[in-house]
C-alpha cells in the first residue's frame, strides 16, 4: 500500500477521467458465506487516494449488495453499482460511460449509510447462548422500515439516475370508492424531460392509514418500464386487486382486506413519489 500509493496518485492526477472498478469476487462473496459490509483491504483507501488525486472519478462497484460507501460517496461524482455482470459486463459498462446507452437501473434493495442502519442488524445472528434467531423486524424490511423510521438510507429502494429526466403527471385512480373485489386503475402521465432517449421504471405503491393492523406505511404494488425520447409523454396503467389492498391476518389465516380510506403513491423510487390520491373501500 505505502510503496503503490505514490504510483497511484501519479497515475490518477495525469488521467483526464477514472474509471475506478472496485468490490468483490468469488473469494470474498459468495453464497455460502457472509461477507464484510465494507469494500475488501485497501480499497477505501485505494478510493480516497484516487479522488485526492483526480476529482473526476466514476466509482465501479462489483458486488451483491450495498457496500460501506460512507467515507467517500459525498466525494465521488459518479458510482455505478453493476451488480456481478457475467462475461458481458465490460462491454455493457463501456456503453453506458461512452453514452451509445442510458443508465437506466434501479436498486432492487435499500442501500443504508451504515451497517447499524439496517433494520436486522439489532438480531441478524443467534440469541446468546442458544441456536434461535428472533425476525424482531417482522414485515418492517427495507423501505418499509426507512419509511417510519427517522434513519434514511444512503440510496433508497426503486432509485437510479439516467442521463435524461423524467416528470410524472394526471394521476387518476378509478374506481374512488368500490369494493375490495372489485380491480382498481390506477392511470398517470410519465414525460421524458430531458435532452436524451431513455428508460423510466414508473413505481405504484399502496398504503392502508385505516387497517386495524400494523402496516407498512406504503408498499409496492405495481410498476412499469417505458422508454421514452427526449419530450415524450406515455400513459401508464397499472391494475390493482384484491390482493393489493390485502394483509396476512394471522386469526383467520387468510388474506384480509379492511374498509376504509387507501392511498396510491407514484413516483421513481420508495422516496420520492410525487403523485398521490385516496380511494374508499367499503
Amino acid at each position: 500500500g505505502e510503496m503503490l500509493e505514490p504510483n497511484v496518485r501519479k497515475i490518477a492526477a495525469q488521467a483526464d477521467v477514472v474509471v475506478l472498478c472496485v468490490g468483490f469476487g468469488p473469494q470474498t462473496e459468495s453464497e455460502g458465506f457472509d461477507r464484510t459490509f465494507r469494500l475488501p483491504l485497501g480499497q477505501a483507501d485505494l478510493i480516497h487516494a484516487v479522488l485526492a488525486a483526480n476529482p473526476r472519478t466514476i466509482v465501479v462497484v462489483t458486488s451483491g449488495g450495498s457496500v460501506d460507501a460512507s467515507c467517500w460517496i459525498d466525494r465521488t461524482p459518479v458510482l455505478l453499482e453493476t451488480w456481478y455482470g457475467g462475461q458481458a459486463a465490460g462491454g455493457a459498462l463501456a456503453h453506458i460511460l461512452f453514452g451509445p446507452i442510458s443508465p437506466s437501473g434501479k436498486l432492487p434493495i435499500s442501500w443504508e449509510r451504515y451497517l447499524e442502519d439496517n433494520p436486522c442488524y439489532k438480531n441478524y445472528y443467534e440469541e446468546p447462548g442458544t441456536h434461535d434467531i428472533q425476525y424482531r423486524e417482522g414485515i418492517f424490511l427495507g423501505y418499509r422500515y426507512y419509511d417510519r423510521s427517522k434513519i434514511k438510507p444512503l440510496f433508497p429502494f426503486g432509485f437510479g439516475l439516467s442521463y435524461t429526466t423524467f416528470s410524472f403527471s394526471r394521476l387518476r385512480v378509478k374506481p374512488v370508492t368500490g369494493r375490495a373485489g372489485s380491480p382498481i386503475s390506477v392511470n398517470f402521465d410519465v414525460t421524458n424531460t430531458g435532452h436524451l432517449t431513455g428508460a423510466e421504471v414508473a413505481q405504484v405503491y399502496v398504503g392502508d392509514p385505516s387497517a386495524i393492523v400494523p402496516r407498512p406505511f406504503k408498499e409496492l404494488k405495481g410498476f412499469e418500464r417505458l422508454t421514452l425520447n427526449p419530450g415524450e409523454t406515455k400513459q401508464v396503467s397499472v391494475t390493482l386487486n384484491r390482493r393489493s389492498l390485502a394483509y396476512w391476518d394471522i386469526r383467520s389465516h387468510d388474506w384480509k382486506v379492511d374498509p376504509g380510506k387507501f392511498m396510491v403513491y407514484v413516483g421513481d423510487s420508495s422516496e420520492n413519489v410525487p403523485l398521490k390520491a385516496a380511494f374508499m373501500v367499503r
